[in-house]
Order: structure tokens, then C-alpha cells, then sequence
């Protein structure tokens, strides 16, 4: 017969019981359990046969109790409507949308407006409103971390983090520094970029990581980015778009553009038009993202997982929900250049 740890003697083996046996993290056993994709097929016959070494079930009382509450999750966004959130929400749903055995319901909340945000964060974490909450994008605070403790509510976050909490994040200074190499490796030594501006209302930070991974990668290359070739403005199409112009029009335009996300590349292939700029033999324009948009317009682009980051944020959520897996890990997704035509 197997020996179960001390800890898990005159109660029956626990998840962490079998991550240990299986040398894996207990999110990962979860994953298996919830039948996810992510998981590698050694790995996910390795936690079944800890799962039958140790006979672990699942504790039905536990989990009824632990969802009883609520057959919803809570989800916070900002601007719906945009691509990546889009994009984000696609793997969400192909978890927890069509979980056989939770059948949780989305409760969305979209955020469009800064005072927005206070709302959505105390009317979904209303206790028995929801099973657990999934953040996407917006910065999460302290005493809300402190309040979903007390509330016993389980929380992952996407595209953002805070210390305590489960989170699917990207480094974006590195997602800058892809997006200088690439450029500089095309021989450009003139380049502007479009994002947006520091000081958002919203907390947001992944452009100005972006533009610092993208100065930095840049000085190392013996270039300076001359602040004269920046234009920050308020997340748009719109806004890249007169920015784009503003720098074409330039006395000395920049041979090549880096926009912090696709929606803003747009904008600046837009100006392109405009102004008669021909992409990619006058200028160059490479975005952020990857979203669908892009292959279709023949985008360059660093490419994160977006709805691969919606599925392991789910995962996430099912493994402290399910199986009270509240470890604070941080999953941190790889960035890729996909090189299409405007390089």
C-alpha cells in the first residue's frame, strides 16, 4: 500500500499529496483532473498514476460547499469590446464556459470608465454572488486582496499581478526588447513608437514596460530613441493614427514605427496611408499582440497567447475553487516575433 504523508493521515490524501508523488505543482494535478490541454501527456500520466497510487478523490462534500455559494464566476475587464480582451475571454469561456462538471456562467463586468472599476470590484466580490473571480488587465489593490481573503473568495489575475495572488502574466519589457531586435536586425537606426500614456487612469502599465524594454534594447544597440519620436496618447486606433501622421510628417521620418499593441499598429498603418507612405519600403510598422486583425492586414507583431492565457488563467481559477489551490504562482507566458509583411 502507498504511505501518505503525516499531514494527510486519518483524513485521506490531498491534491498536494499527489503533486508531491507526481513532482509536480498542485495546479498542474488540477489541470489534469479538469481534463486541460495544457497539460503535456507524460506529465499527465504521471499525476494518474499518483492519483491511483494514493487514491485520491475528489471530496464531493468539500467541493459543494466550496461552489454551493454560486454557479458563476466573476469576471472584471477593461473595454470590452477590444481585441485582446476578446481574445482573452475566448479561452476563459472554452474552460469554465464548457467545464462539465462546474457549469459556471461568465457574470461579466466591463469596465469603461476609471470610477468603473471600484464598482465591479465590490459588486462581484459580494459574498454568494460569485464562486471566484478572474481580474483581467486592471491592477488589483491591497485591501481588495485583503477583502477577497476574508470572504473566502478565490481570485486569479490576467495580464496584471499582485504578490498574493494566482496570476498569467507576460514580461513586457522583454516583449519591448523582442520588438527592438527585430527592428534593429532590419537595420533601422531611426525609430519611433506609438503608445500609450504613462499616466493612465486605469493603472495600466504594459505600454510603458514595452517602450522601456524597447529604449533599453535600443541604447544597448548604440541607438538612442530621441523622445521627439515618441507620441503617447490615450489607448486608440484614433489616437495612433494622428500620432503616426505627426511622425511621417516629420522633417526626418522615422524609417521604422513600434506600436505598443495591434490596435494602435493599425492606427499607424492608417497614417501610412494617409500620407502616402509606402509600408514596408518607407517605413516599417511592427505591433503587440497578435490578434486576429493582424494576420488578416499582414501585420509583424509580438505575438503573447492571448486565449491560451485565458485558458490557464480558468485553470487557475478551477484549481481554487475545485481544489482550494490558492498558491500565489505566477505563470508567465513566452513572446514571439511573427514576421508577416510589414517588416
Amino acid at each position: 500500500m502507498a504511505q501518505l504523508s503525516s499531514s494527510s493521515r486519518g483524513r485521506g490524501p490531498t491534491i498536494r499529496d499527489v503533486a508531491r508523488r507526481a513532482g509536480v505543482s498542485a495546479a498542474t494535478v488540477s489541470r489534469v483532473l479538469n481534463d486541460s490541454p495544457l497539460v503535456v501527456e507524460d506529465t499527465r500520466a504521471r499525476v494518474r498514476a499518483a492519483v491511483d497510487e494514493l487514491g485520491y478523490r475528489l471530496n464531493a462534500t468539500a467541493r459543494t460547499l466550496s461552489i454551493g455559494r454560486a454557479q458563476s464566476v466573476g469576471v472584471v475587464v477593461p473595454f470590452f469590446t477590444t481585441h485582446s480582451v476578446i481574445e482573452r475571454l475566448r479561452g476563459v469561456v472554452s474552460r469554465l464556459g464548457r467545464h462539465d462538471r462546474a457549469g459556471y456562467d461568465l457574470l461579466l463586468f466591463d469596465v469603461e470608465a476609471p470610477e468603473q472599476r471600484a464598482d465591479a470590484m465590490r459588486d462581484l466580490a459580494r459574498r454568494n454572488r460569485v464562486a471566484g473571480l478572474l481580474v483581467v488587465s486592471l491592477p488589483i489593490y491591497d485591501d481588495e486582496v485583503e477583502a477577497l481573503r476574508r470572504d473566502e473568495l478565490p481570485a486569479v489575475l490576467l495580464d496584471v499581478a499582485h504578490p498574493r495572488l494566482p496570476r498569467v502574466v507576460v514580461d513586457n519589457v522583454a516583449g519591448g526588447e523582442l520588438a527592438a531586435a527585430h527592428l534593429v536586425g532590419k537595420g533601422h537606426r531611426r525609430i519611433g513608437f506609438v503608445g500609450d500614456h504613462p499616466t493612465s487612469a486605469y493603472g495600466f502599465t504594459s505600454s510603458e514596460d514595452r517602450r522601456r524594454g524597447f529604449r533599453a534594447a535600443l541604447g544597448r544597440a548604440g541607438i538612442e530613441l530621441d523622445p521627439a519620436m515618441e507620441r503617447l496618447a490615450p489607448h486608440g486606433r484614433d489616437e495612433a493614427r494622428r500620432g503616426g501622421v505627426e511622425l511621417l510628417r516629420m522633417p526626418s521620418p522615422p524609417s521604422a514605427i513600434f506600436a505598443a499593441s495591434d490596435v494602435q499598429a493599425l492606427g499607424v498603418l492608417r497614417a501610412c496611408q494617409e500620407v502616402g507612405a509606402r509600408v514596408p519600403d518607407d517605413v516599417a510598422v511592427l505591433g503587440f499582440d497578435d490578434v486576429d486583425l493582424a494576420e488578416i492586414v499582414g501585420l509583424t507583431t509580438i505575438r503573447q497567447p492571448l486565449r491560451e492565457g485565458g485558458v490557464l488563467a480558468a485553470d487557475l481559477l478551477l484549481a481554487a475553487i475545485e481544489h482550494g489551490v490558492h498558491d500565489p504562482v505566477e505563470e508567465c507566458q513566452s513572446l514571439t516575433v511573427v514576421e508577416r509583411l510589414t517588416t
